[in-house]
């Protein structure tokens, strides 16, 4: 081990990391600290070296393990874990061709460039509650880069084809000597198409993709909530080249209600009573986003707060059977304006009172009175 640097520090990754996380780290770094991304730079040799070592150590179960346990010292002396792999040996990756071989399909001999798929798209959509609970169907235009159809991606004019590249013959790509690596580049003629357009399409100037928008039929299930996503494949960016299109990803935003507000499939409203309703009892009705008229039982000597559950009466399960619950919260309501006749009503209530109405109140002056004649002992 030519240094002992923690790996874990190396990858800039936990040591509770899973080997897809160890993969995106070593990729990111590899890609950062690869000789050829930093010419006559000594460092980022040896810091590639070093994260090259890291990798192969903590991708292998077998060796991770001794490390885990031993650290360094599992790897010399012949210790328990047996050799690390270091730069050019083991499993790392000597040069920047090995890492876009196993990361991205290819290596950099592999011939012409891949054609890649088209870039995906983002739609916000915003819908209100009521097309949430019942789910709908609506269309929206998307401006987006689509195959151009006069010359069907190609980006040559119809009735022309486009001639292989003479500067990498039609590889899409160019090799270059630097220092003890042989490195490959994209080629700067054809751009990695291995294919010069002589004559350009005039509809899409050689792009093979034109800006137009499309109209699209988005069906909107019942139970979406904030942050569903709903894909449509295909109907994204279209690829370069007549490559495959990328998906376009609607993401759902359920717009404030100005009476229920919502917890997963529960509903929540608050609902203020009178006071006379909350100490004879009752019922009021709550009209659902079903349609239908629940009717909520209120019992005598009901308390501001109290919650009372209507089972069913809530949002529908996305994907899925059967309804949340609807929960009314009571909220005693003082009255403000009273006739003559009503505080005469009440001064003849309050003359009757003895406290054991009202046994919170009653007992908080209580606990008020017993701590005052603690404090004056």
């Amino acid at each position: 081990m030519s240094t002992e640097i923690d790996y874990y520090e190396l990858l800039e990754v936990e040591r509770t990391a899973d080997d897809k996380t160890l993969k995106s780290a070593f990729r990111k770094l590899a890609m950062k600290w690869h000789p050829d991304k930093n010419p006559g730079c000594g460092d980022s040799e040896a810091k590639f070296k070093q994260i090259n070592e890291a990798y192969a150590c903590l991708s292998d179960p077998q060796k991770r393990a001794a490390y885990d346990r031993y650290g360094h010292a599992a790897f010399q002396q012949g210790g328990p874990g047996g050799g690390g792999g270091g730069f050019g040996g083991g499993e790392g990756f000597s040069d920047l061709g090995d890492i876009f071989e196993t990361f991205f399909g290819g290596g950099f001999g592999g011939g012409r460039q891949q054609s890649r798929r088209g870039a995906d798209l983002r739609y916000n959509m915003e819908v209100s509650l009521e097309d949430a609970f019942h789910g709908k169907t609506t269309e929206i235009a998307v401006e987006v880069a689509q195959t151009c159809e006069p010359c069907h991606g190609s980006g040559a004019q119809p009735g022309t084809s486009a001639r292989r590249c003479n500067l990498c013959g039609g590889q899409g790509k160019v090799r270059a000597q630097q220092g003890f690596f042989m490195v490959e580049r994209t080629c700067p003629n054809c751009h990695g198409r291995g294919e010069v357009i002589e004559t350009p399409c005039r509809a899409c100037r050689g792009e093979g993709r034109v800006d137009a928008e499309q109209k699209l039929e988005i069906k909107i299930p019942p139970g979406v909530d904030n942050g569903t996503r709903i894909r449509l494949s295909g109907k994204g960016e279209a690829g370069p080249a007549g490559a495959p299109a990328g998906d376009l990803y609607i993401f759902l935003q359920v717009a404030r209600h100005r009476v229920f507000e919502r917890d997963g499939t529960t509903l929540l409203t608050r609902a203020p009573i009178s006071f006379t309703t909350a100490s004879l009892g009752g019922s009021i009705e709550i009209p659902g986003l079903d349609g239908q008229r629940h009717v909520i039982e209120i019992s005598p000597g009901i308390q501001s707060g109290k919650q009372l559950r209507k089972r069913g009466a809530g949002m529908p399960v996305l994907q899925g059977r059967g309804f949340g619950d609807l929960v009314v919260e009571i909220q005693v309501e003082t009255p403000t304006k009273l006739s003559a006749k009503q505080k005469e009503l009440l001064r003849e209530f309050q003359a009757t009172e003895t406290g054991d109405e009202s046994p919170q109140s009653k007992g908080f002056f209580e606990r008020l009175k017993d701590v005052w004649t603690d404090l004056t002992e």
